[in-house]
């Protein structure tokens, strides 16, 4: 597939005496003359194993984030704004015009990315469709925000095979051209170029019949060209996707294998930013906190575990451990957190307690064994971890809850109803479990479809779930603490 190969620690750190061949490689830097991209040819340099995996789940955050929006049906607008927004945080792609930044170290992410993932998603036809629509939808993305100069350059740095229709010919066929244009575009027929190409390379255009097909050839106005160069960029890539697969199981490294593995289950899930210590702004929760936070602002797997806990003062070790260490990063200090679990299994003895739990839960705050600092579980992980049994309380109840069981739940704890209900149900059979999250944050939280958990974002982590919640809620406090003070100085 590519010649691109992943080493622990930074590039050019190998043996003392490298051959010319390793120096070559190690020291060559590439060149991006074009902010836009087909990925014709492979990388061609060295990267690390850290570099391999995390820009891998930076580009994947974005695709994710993107099959989020085509579950939610936003249009292509909306969808652009927020793939601006993830862009800036995860996967810059300035344009030749900016100034101070490495526009070439950019594209070298971008670069590397892509084809790892196509590593991590040729190995299924599934995998395979979305990864494309993913990728083609980032694509228009980034044409769509492209200047006029840069676009044209790059049309002119590759071969697209695209015939130019001669004056001669446009007249003599402008009935049948002027038939296929639309009636706002009639009065620029005149001044209007026209592009030839196979129809099977427009089928788009074809199905809708905005252009003229003559003896297996399309005649495509200039205005429609993008059409021609998107499903270019879709064929080549649906090309290349099948010969990775064929020779991916030539490749015999473990490591990277553990990691396409993880990689390819996140389209389902998202990729959140891992939480493992409490939040930024230091404040801490006390036991006390945990029931009135619960039904506030925990998602509905936190909401089913604590209730579970409630009502039977007891938790299954693989709920223990999901609820406990989502707890510890909302803020329960150590102490707080021995509170709560003590007074929530009451029906043990103190002795018992000690000598079977206290230490689990020291455990998970890093304080004993050894000594790490486990982070919270993410969407990914209770979705694609340890699948609960029929008698655990664990894992996502969007996943693994029947249908009668979710609807219950959804009507009981978090008081949706009717066609709400309906909508976040139509999500969980469509498999878009973090889609069926976020609605139920939208409903919960008085917010329009599409605001998500903030700039039309998805839940990808309980933590943040609870977060984002929390600081809603505080800047409505604030607000009404402002408009009340505002209210009293002009009645004085």
């Amino acid at each position: 597939m590519a010649t691109l190969s992943a080493r622990r620690g930074p590039v050019g750190s190998s043996s003392a005496k490298p051959s010319v061949i390793a120096q070559v490689e190690n020291h060559f830097e590439p060149h991006y003359p074009h902010r836009l991209n087909f990925y014709d040819s492979p990388p061609q340099f060295d990267v690390t194993l850290e570099q391999f995996e995390s820009w891998a789940l930076d580009r994947l955050r974005i695709l994710a984030e993107i099959e989020s929006c085509f579950a939610r049906n936003r249009p292509f607008e909306e969808l652009k704004n927020i793939v601006g927004a993830q862009q800036k945080k995860y996967l810059s792609m300035n344009s030749n015009t900016a100034i101070n930044v490495d526009k070439d170290a950019e594209r070298k992410k971008d670069h590397v990315s892509h084809f790892v993932l196509r590593l991590a998603f040729c190995r299924s036809d599934e995998l395979r469709r979305r990864f494309i629509k993913a990728e083609l939808a980032l694509f228009r993305v980034r044409w769509d925000t492209d200047d006029i100069a840069e676009k044209s350059a790059f049309m002119h740095s590759r071969d697209f095979a695209l015939g130019e229709v001669s004056k001669e010919e446009k007249t003599e066929l402008e009935e049948q051209l002027r038939a296929c244009t639309p009636q706002k575009f009639q009065n620029d027929f005149p001044k209007e170029r026209y592009i030839k190409v196979p129809w099977t390379r427009v089928p788009d255009l074809v199905q809708t019949r905005q252009v003229y097909l003559r003896a297996g050839i399309a005649y495509v106005p200039f205005r429609l060209q993008p059409s021609v160069i998107f499903q270019q960029f879709h064929d080549d890539l649906e090309k290349a996707l099948e010969l990775t697969a064929r020779a991916l199981p030539r490749m015999d490294e473990d490591r990277l294998t553990l990691v396409l593995e993880h990689l390819s289950k996140g389209l389902q899930a998202g990729i959140a930013s891992e939480y493992s210590s409490g939040p930024e702004s230091g404040e801490s929760v006390t036991a006390d906190m945990i029931d009135g936070l619960a039904k506030k602002h925990f998602p509905l797997c936190m909401r089913m575990l604590h209730d579970t806990l409630r009502k039977d003062c007891h938790l299954k070790h693989q709920g223990r451990l999901q609820y406990g260490l989502f707890l510890k990063v909302i803020g329960l200090p150590i102490d707080e957190a021995l509170a709560f679990w003590r007074r929530s299994f009451s029906k043990m003895a103190d002795d018992k307690f000690t000598k079977e739990h206290t230490y689990n839960i020291k455990h998970n705050y890093g304080l004993v064994g050894k000594m790490a600092n486990y982070p919270a579980r993410s969407c990914q992980t209770i979705l694609t971890q340890n699948p609960p049994s029929t008698t655990d309380s664990h894992g996502c109840p969007y996943r693994h809850y029947s249908e009668d069981n979710l609807r219950m739940a959804l009507q009981t704890t978090m008081s949706i109803s009717g066609t709400d209900l309906q909508d976040v149900l139509s999500s969980v059979r469509s498999q878009h479990y973090h889609v069926a999250c976020t609605r139920v944050y939208e409903l919960t939280h008085g917010l329009r479809k599409g605001e998500g958990i903030g700039s039309g974002e998805t839940v990808t982590h309980p933590n943040e779930y609870a977060q984002r919640s929390r600081d809603l809620e505080k800047s409505k406090t604030q607000a009404a603490s402002a408009a009340i003070g505002e209210e009293s100085m002009s009645i004085d």
